[in-house]
């Protein structure tokens, strides 16, 4: 065994999440029988794959959004005109927020966008949601600032990014603005949910007391981004902390999480890319001077599973033809069984990834066979959990507890 795999553990249990969007990853999931597309917008069809999940186990799903309309091209400076694809979205911290009385053990991790939005605003949403899911609260920090989110809101304009960086320094400035301004969002979240102490809620009645001011205090943030003084209107999420996450697929990206993260989705196609990917991840913490845990880094999949490989690359092929294009993901693309999945997960487990997010290209089909196939696979492996555990998503994860940076002695 080689030092990397000995270091992350190979016999480390690991994490399982998934990711959630529309019908699925595929573009003509939607189109299959079973994937319920009149039913995409409503909260029936998101309690209902959820609670999927949470039979699962998993640990968490996170639900994607974003401040524009969905397009072939992230790049684009506008929505496509395609209108054999799913468009639109609800709001996935609405979503959360929704479903959190649904379910009981899974974490909740919507995706909300850092460009564009108030720090303050995403501080007490995410916060809410905590308190509605009794500590099973995350965040999927997502930079945006596309032109056409710009529009969207009027208050600015960015210039676009091109997908080659290395030879577009404007580009690569533009980005780096964004990702720094991400980090004050980041920042600022943080301070806000540390702005209440744990105790400072007394509920006294006879002494007609509710809260004690001494334990609320002013974060008083200033930088080129934000200038927030504090303290947050909603108390102290459960976790103390919700569990922070963001994709990342470049350096500066995974210098943002390696700053303000508590996990980072990457996107290895195979397994040079994952063993070269995790020490990009290690070389960003070191950067940036991180200190205490390193991050939990998940591995992103795409997975289309069936009963045989044959019958899964079979369906492969015919939503490809369904949607007019083969499927394409910056992510790697599984097709195959259950069993061969697993093999996958544990080979790139003993690299050192402590978890993966799961992306099914169809909710209705993927979906059920991670829970029903998957699953069993890696239990009979030991490497996955029969029972929840711990309560909160933060104590699943093994994160520690969330001190605050403003109480004078530890609750």
């Amino acid at each position: 065994m080689n030092a990397t795999a000995s270091a992350g553990g190979t016999h480390r249990p690991l994490h399982l999440a998934v990711a959630l969007d529309g019908a699925g990853w595929h573009p003509a999931a939607w189109r299959e029988p079973g994937a319920r597309a009149g039913e995409i917008f409503t909260a029936r069809h998101w309690t209902d794959i959820i609670a999927t999940a949470e039979r699962g186990l998993i640990d968490f799903v996170t639900i994607e959004d974003s401040l524009t309309l969905q397009s072939e091209d992230p790049f684009s400076r506008s929505s496509d005109s395609r209108t054999d694809r799913v468009r639109g979205r609800l709001d996935a911290l609405l979503i959360a927020a929704s479903v959190a009385p649904a379910t009981e053990r899974i974490g909740l991790v919507p995706t909300v966008t850092t460009t564009h939005t108030e720090a303050f605003h995403v501080s007490k949403s995410v916060a809410t949601l905590d308190h509605a899911s009794h500590g099973r609260a995350g965040w999927q920090v997502k930079v945006g600032g596309t032109p056409g989110e710009a529009g969207h809101f009027g208050r600015r304009t960015l210039p676009g990014i091109r997908r080659d960086l290395a030879s577009d320094p404007v580009a690569l400035a533009a980005l780096r603005e964004r990702f720094a301004e991400a980090a004050d969002h980041i920042e600022v979240v943080r301070r806000l949910w540390d702005s209440w102490e744990d105790d400072a809620e007394i509920r006294d009645v006879p002494t007609g007391r509710f809260i004690d001011r001494e334990k609320l205090h002013y974060i008083d943030f200033a930088g080129p981004h934000f200038s927030v003084r504090g303290p947050s209107i909603t108390p102290r999420p459960p976790q103390g902390q919700p569990v922070v996450t963001a994709l990342a697929h470049h350096a500066i990206p995974y210098e943002l999480a390696a700053t303000s993260a508590d996990i980072v989705f990457v996107t290895p196609h195979d397994d040079d890319q994952a063993t070269g990917i995790l020490a990009e991840v290690r070389q960003a913490e070191r950067r940036v001077g991180r200190t205490g845990r390193p991050l939990k880094v998940f591995a992103d999949v795409v997975v289309i599973l069936d009963r045989t490989t044959d019958a899964a690359l079979r369906r492969r092929r015919r939503l490809d033809e369904a949607a007019g294009a083969p499927l394409f993901s910056d992510a790697h693309i599984f097709t195959g069984t259950s069993r061969e999945l697993a093999s996958l997960l544990l080979r790139w487990r003993s690299l050192g990834y402590a978890g993966f997010r799961l992306r099914p290209a169809v909710i209705a089909d993927d979906l059920v066979s991670v829970v029903d196939g998957l699953v069993p696979e890696l239990q009979g492996a030991g490497a996955f959990r029969t029972a929840y555990g711990q309560r909160t998503l933060r104590e699943r994860l093994g994160l520690p507890v969330a001190a605050n940076r403003y109480a004078s002695t530890p609750a």
